[in-house]
């Protein structure tokens, strides 16, 4: 059987072109017409299998999103938002160009709606009343997407003449870039115990509390 002249399309492989295009060249460069030259097929062919790049870029979301763990919350309250948190941050960070789409809102995505109810649930479940959670949940989405968005100790020039004499508090910045990555995880962590501690002592006030009299 002769070799076909325009290769075989298929979802799985738009989405991974599709990935690899915006890791390498950034969220704003993918377009369907550059992305149908990575795959060296026409335009046309894209939209057989997705009817526009905002239809492909949820999909491309919810592979990179697949992995956040939401199954923490069957334990308490505590371990699913720690467990939520972490592998939230994971997938994040995994592909920083895609952070304007996998930190968005849920919108209609049908895998991130499923873990906002499942969180929500899961607050709500262990004794948080509903505002609460929400709350609790925005909270928690601010600092992952805050530790995912920059690294505090990559901000810093890793020449020892800048902070020197002028800076006497600084005298040791010219390091942290090349701790980075352990200064970053366990910052994060020194947020997310205490965030976490935090919530412990609010949840013994609020949780199963009687409903305010309105009258």
């Amino acid at each position: 059987m002769a070799r076909p002249k325009t290769p075989i399309l298929s979802k799985p492989a738009i989405r991974a072109a599709a990935l690899a295009l915006i890791d390498r060249d950034g969220l704003e460069k993918l377009s369907m017409r550059k992305l149908a030259q990575e795959l060296d097929v026409r335009a046309a062919s894209l939209y057989s299998h997705y009817g526009n790049k905002d239809e492909l870029l949820t999909e491309v979301s919810e592979e990179v999103t697949s992995d956040i763990d939401v199954t923490g919350f069957a334990e308490d309250w505590r371990e699913g938002l720690a467990r939520w948190a972490r592998s939230y941050r994971d997938a994040l960070t995994r592909h920083p160009n895609l952070l304007p789409v996998t930190a968005a809102g849920p919108g209609r995505r049908e895998e991130a709606l499923r873990r906002a109810d499942a969180v929500h649930g899961g607050l709500v479940g262990a004794g948080w009343p509903p505002k609460q959670a929400t709350m609790i949940g925005a909270s928690a989405k601010y600092l992952v997407v805050g530790a995912a968005t920059q690294s505090f100790a990559r901000g810093f020039d890793d020449d020892v003449r800048i902070y020197r004499d002028r800076y006497p508090n600084l005298t040791q910045a010219h390091r942290l870039p090349e701790h980075a990555a352990e200064i970053d995880d366990a910052s994060f962590e020194l947020a997310l115990t205490a965030f976490l501690d935090g919530l412990e002592g609010l949840f013994a006030k609020v949780a199963h509390a009687e409903p305010a009299d309105d009258a």
